[in-house]
């Protein structure tokens, strides 16, 4: 239900009775009013102007006196250059709240019919999730949950990268230098386990490395392709790859693991396997503290192969045309891109090819309507050649791919590098804000009296409040810096803070319990303007929901239930509740706190956060 569809009528209907013109709903541009001034509504009326040629005084003076004798709800008006603002009576506001208590799943929209596809995480069996990971998973959950509240039949999805030269690397580093050690055997987690491999390859690689330095051909190159003014940390990122192709024998040891696995060699393949396994039962732990899931899964190791097809219909098609030596191609120069390979000369496929195969499996797979795909900025480019591919093959999902784009996660100190062990794990994050959240309920003693794993619950859904919502509260496309100090700070616009007005409502209805006037709250008749700032908080909610799932943005639910929570604490300290002056206060105040707690819970429960009931 839009609950702002009344008013935006009124002010349809004034046009029309003022002006003779007839305007549609999604023309309308409709606002809380700036807190600077007066009313609760704000009318955009610039509009009108060019269309009527008056003056926007004018205008909205006439539409304003004609709201004031004509719609009860409204009961005063200010115009301000070109914006009207507008009162709205008590008997309106308390008729909202009245609506909202009767409205089921309110915020949320009846089922439209249609399915989306998300995909998110995405990891690679080599190393551990870390807090690039972090960010991406909470983004894609968030918005799964979104766009089911939105009327959307939603399946999760990710692509496990578990093939390539980097899981090669890690499993050459376990076989020269893990002496048959597991996880089990060193009671270390599954990805941390194999993630120290990688990071183990990339040490003995560049111990390889300053070897060759010395020797006669390592000399010779150095001389060679190395500007005297460079030194050797310059040298080894520009030429790191060459070396690995060329000259190291563990990069020639890894591409043969590869060259093997790609043939199907039993004893490699039996290795990739067990090395996943690893990985998997790892990944899956981690999943499980976040809180998160999936419906299905997709394993590069089988859709590497899919889109050779996709390309010999797209010939056919005039989609992609044939080069000389072999290779497929597709030419965008026509709108704005480049021309883009889509098949080697050998015959082998690309990660466009790819994309594209797996796109289409996924529609056969799941008939859907949409496809999200949650991946950072830095493939922003690759999806719009994607998404144009596949409108051009004819694919009838076209129109409703999306990249939810996202901005990298930096530390204070740099860019993190996974195969330097410079990241900031995923395990260890929670774990950090969690021992924050204990060190915080210590200073305060208010759970002490409940039992020991009563306590540790509130302490994970705290420390997990301040992560997620540190996250998911920076708009999806801003790059961000993560500051794990920062992160868990109890205070502000934090996780916990929007937590504690929650707990502050639970602690009313436990302490009101049934001294209650029934049905007291609807003979309360004049509002004061705490109660009427939380009314409205509420009534926006539904558009605030709707507007996040079509722009897939989860942090504007973040910044609304921040707002709604600040609103409630100023409430909480502005007006008395349970020693309200009248029964009708004490009921309705009651009424209007529990309510605003089912809308925090909702839109916490949107961004994937639980709340506890004490704190």
């Amino acid at each position: 239900m839009d609950f702002l569809k009344g008013i935006s009528a009124s002010y349809i209907n004034a046009v029309k009775a003022c002006f003779q013109l007839e305007i549609e709903q999604q023309d309308l541009s409709i606002n809380e009013t700036r807190k600077d001034f007066n009313g609760d509504f704000t009318f955009v009326i610039f509009p009108l102007v060019k269309q009527l040629k008056k003056s926007p005084l004018e205008i909205g003076n006439t539409l304003g006196n004609w709201l004031i004798v004509n719609e009860p709800k409204i009961v005063g008006f200010e115009t301000i250059q070109g914006f009207l603002n507008v009162t709205l009576s008590d008997k309106f506001w308390l008729d909202t709240l009245k609506l909202i208590t009767e409205t089921l799943a309110f915020g949320t929209q009846p089922a439209n019919n249609k399915k989306v596809l998300v995909e998110f995480s995405s990891p690679n069996t080599n190393k551990p999730l870390h807090l690039g990971h972090i960010r991406n998973i909470l983004l894609g959950w968030s918005c799964s949950k979104i766009l089911a509240a939105n009327g959307y039949d939603v399946i999760k999805t990710q692509v496990i990268n578990d093939r390539g030269i980097a899981v090669c690397k890690s499993m050459l580093a376990w076989q020269k230098f893990g002496n048959g050690a597991t996880p089990e055997s060193t009671s270390v987690k599954g990805d941390h386990f194999v993630g120290d491999f990688y990071v183990r390859f990339e040490t003995e690689f560049k111990k390889e490395f300053e070897l060759f330095q010395k020797s006669p051909q390592g000399i010779e190159l150095l001389a060679t392709q190395r500007k005297a003014e460079q030194d050797v940390d310059i040298f080894w990122k520009e030429y790191k790859n060459k070396y690995f192709n060329e000259y190291s024998l563990l990069g020639a040891e890894a591409k043969e693991m590869l060259l093997k696995w790609e043939s199907g060699d039993e004893d490699t393949k039996s290795l990739w396997q067990t090395m996943n396994a690893w990985v998997y039962t790892g990944f899956n732990a981690t999943y499980d503290k976040l809180g998160v899931n999936f419906d299905s899964l997709y394993y590069e190791s089988d859709t590497y192969l899919l889109g050779k097809k996709a390309v010999e219909d797209g010939l056919i098609k005039g989609v992609f045309y044939r080069q000389d030596d072999g290779s497929v191609w597709v030419n965008l120069e026509d709108v704005g891109m480049d021309r883009k390979i889509v098949l080697r000369s050998d015959g082998t496929s690309v990660y466009m090819t790819q994309d594209i195969g797996t796109a289409q499996q996924r529609y056969e797979d799941f008939g859907v309507d949409k496809m999200v795909y949650t991946v950072a900025d830095e493939q922003d480019y690759h999806f719009k050649v994607l998404f144009e591919i596949l409108k051009r093959l004819g694919e009838p999902y076209a129109e409703g791919l999306h990249h939810l784009s996202y901005g990298m996660v930096d530390l204070p100190t740099g860019k993190m590098k996974s195969r330097e062990g410079t990241v900031v794990d995923a395990d260890d994050l929670v774990e950090e804000v969690i021992n924050e959240a204990r060190n915080m309920s210590s200073e305060r003693g208010e759970i002490t009296a409940l039992p020991k794993d009563e306590q540790e619950d509130i302490l994970r859904k705290i420390g997990m409040a301040a992560l997620k919502f540190f996250i998911i509260k920076v708009q999806p496309k801003k790059r961000m810096i993560f500051d794990p100090k920062e992160s868990v700070d109890m205070q502000g616009q934090t996780g916990p803070y929007i937590q504690n007005a929650y707990v502050r409502i639970q602690s009313i209805k436990r302490k009101a319990g049934k001294d209650i006037l029934e049905d007291g709250w609807t003979m309360y008749v004049d509002l004061e303007e705490p109660e009427k700032a939380l009314i409205k908080h509420l009534l926006i909610f539904p558009n605030v929901v709707k507007e996040a799932g079509e722009q897939y943005d989860p942090s504007s639910i973040a910044n609304f239930a921040y707002n709604l929570a600040k609103a409630f604490h100023r409430f909480y300290h502005d007006v008395r509740i349970l020693n309200a002056e009248t029964e009708e206060a004490k009921a309705f105040r009651s009424k209007l706190s529990e309510e605003v707690g089912k809308v925090l819970f909702t839109a916490f429960d949107l961004l994937g956060i639980e709340m506890p009931d004490r704190m």
